[in-house]
């Protein structure tokens, strides 16, 4: 392709073509989507089934000392893979929506389920967690404390992996039509 937008493949029509590579640009960044939205969703489920569990089985006082001593590495890992899930699902929601592909559904409900597991934080999560960090939490109240955390999460957890199975329907339904 030259600097003027022509095709300089000689005897291929450039619409043609920059249609074929708008389509290949969406299939790589939704195959990009798809990883991200899973490893987002296995990362919350890794949380919910085994830090959760033993955050419970720690004594209050080794717990508020654990979560004081890591609380910034949980942030640090979860929010920019939160926040990246969020917005490559974006991007294919748009370049799909622009191609008018099939499947650009789909790929607005997995922006808008990954739009909802970063809103959590700033319903729920981020006033609970900072009640551990701060230790704001009485001792004996932690034991619910983690329960109502728990439950958040494992809600979280959900959502998050609706949001992978809607990105995972969303290639397969592009995929299965760009074959015809």
């Amino acid at each position: 392709m030259t600097l003027l937008g022509a095709c300089s493949h000689p005897g291929v029509d450039a619409t043609w073509y920059h249609a074929e590579m708008g389509r290949r640009l969406a299939s790589t960044v939704s195959m990009v989507g798809v990883l991200l939205l899973g490893v987002t969703a296995g990362a919350m489920l890794a949380e919910a089934a085994i830090l959760v569990p033993y955050w419970r089985s720690l004594a209050p006082a080794d717990f508020f000392d654990w979560y004081a001593a890591n609380a910034s590495l949980l942030v640090d890992f979860y929010s920019p893979l939160e926040i990246a899930s969020a917005v490559v699902a974006l991007v294919c929601a748009v370049l799909y929506s622009a191609q008018s592909r099939p499947g650009a559904r789909l790929w607005w409900v997995a922006t808008i389920l990954s739009i909802l597991v970063i809103a959590t934080f700033f319903v729920y999560f981020k006033d609970a967690n900072a009640g551990f960090s701060t230790r704001a939490i009485p001792e004996d109240s932690l034991p619910a404390a983690l329960v109502a955390w728990s439950r958040w999460q494992w809600g979280r957890v959900g959502v998050g992996f609706a949001a992978f199975a809607a990105s995972v329907l969303a290639i397969r339904t592009g995929t299965s039509t760009d074959r015809t």
